[in-house]
């Protein structure tokens, strides 16, 4: 519980420095806290700036397949789809998280963000000579 209740710590951190509040932290295999985040997507202008997705992108970058399967990412909230792309791509172990996006939702006046209708597939013939061999 102490990984939890600092995330929750860092999402407070990111709030009061006017950013959304989320907050996450990596903990390798013998225990140790390996890198902490907090949301900055207000403050760096940039909407992928979660701290699930700099940790899954910082986990990617610095440690071997092996630590990072067994490393755990404790974070504030359940990560969004975005940043559990990240976090399957890197290789971490598990996700704990404290409050669920369900939860979250309830938490927001009007709930979320508005859908983006998705057209597709087209054009499979063609989009599939690039990919094609590329995971064999």
């Amino acid at each position: 519980m102490k990984h939890l209740h600092r995330a929750i710590e860092l999402a407070a951190a990111a709030r009061v420095n006017g950013n959304p509040p989320f907050g996450s932290l990596l903990v390798g295999p013998q225990g140790d806290v390996l890198a902490e985040e907090q949301n900055t997507s207000i403050t760096d202008s940039d909407i992928t700036a979660h701290p699930e997705l700099k940790l899954a992108r910082w986990a990617a970058r610095e440690l071997d397949p092996e630590t990072a399967a067994a490393t755990v990412m404790y974070t504030s909230c359940q990560p969004c789809g975005m940043c559990t792309g990240a976090i399957e791509r890197s290789g971490l172990g598990r996700v704990v998280f404290a409050l669920s996006n369900e939860q979250l939702m309830d938490l927001k006046p009007g709930g979320g963000f508005a859908p983006v209708p998705h057209e597709g597939p087209a054009l499979f013939d063609e989009a599939r000579v690039p990919v094609d061999g590329y995971y064999s």
